[in-house]
């Protein structure tokens, strides 16, 4: 944290930081977390060298993923997490329940599947990019008089994508004997 506050009594407009939660407690984290992000409010750039998926997560706007010296990924981190292919999912919360609607969602022309969970108006929501969008999806549910109290895209986490384009274990030739 002292080498963090001396750096920034510069003023830089990049900062290069490996690891930067290590060692901390968590509040300690937490606290350098808001740093970090009114950093990026004020248009620093920030590089980050970390194991700490979770926490690149919610401050990053892009990312690269090495693996074994090799660029993996790099590009958006909403293009990282977001599920690609020619299904889309989302999760829908109702301010409350409206059973009728869950019909009507699943007769919704390109919708593959509507799921509900168990005592939450609460639903997953798959359909055809082809067929439909989001926006069309949100008209049939206003029209059937649910209020919409939560609409998004079911993403990856980063952990999950991380581990898509990562090979397992320690590389041959590497490990302990």
């Amino acid at each position: 944290r002292v080498s963090l506050a001396r750096v920034l009594v510069h003023d830089p407009e990049l900062l290069l930081l490996d690891e930067p939660a290590s060692g901390l407690d968590p509040r300690a984290r937490i606290e350098l977390m808001e740093i970090l992000k009114e950093l990026r409010r004020l248009g620093k750039t920030i590089f980050i060298s970390s194991h700490i998926l979770s926490e690149l997560a919610l401050l990053c706007d892009s990312v690269t993923i090495l693996d074994r010296g090799k660029t993996k990924y790099s590009g958006t981190m909403h293009g990282l997490v977001q599920r690609d292919g020619p299904t889309a999912e989302y999760v829908l919360l109702l301010a409350e329940e409206k059973p009728e609607l869950e019909e009507t969602l699943r007769k919704t022309p390109g919708v593959a599947a509507v799921t509900k969970t168990p005592g939450e108006p609460r639903y997953q929501l798959s359909f055809s990019r082809d067929q439909t969008d989001a926006n069309a999806l949100l008209r049939v549910v206003m029209d059937g008089g649910g209020r919409i109290a939560g609409f998004q895209e079911d993403v990856r986490h980063l952990n999950e994508a991380f581990m898509d384009l990562t090979e397992p274990g320690v590389p041959a030739g590497q490990g302990k004997s």
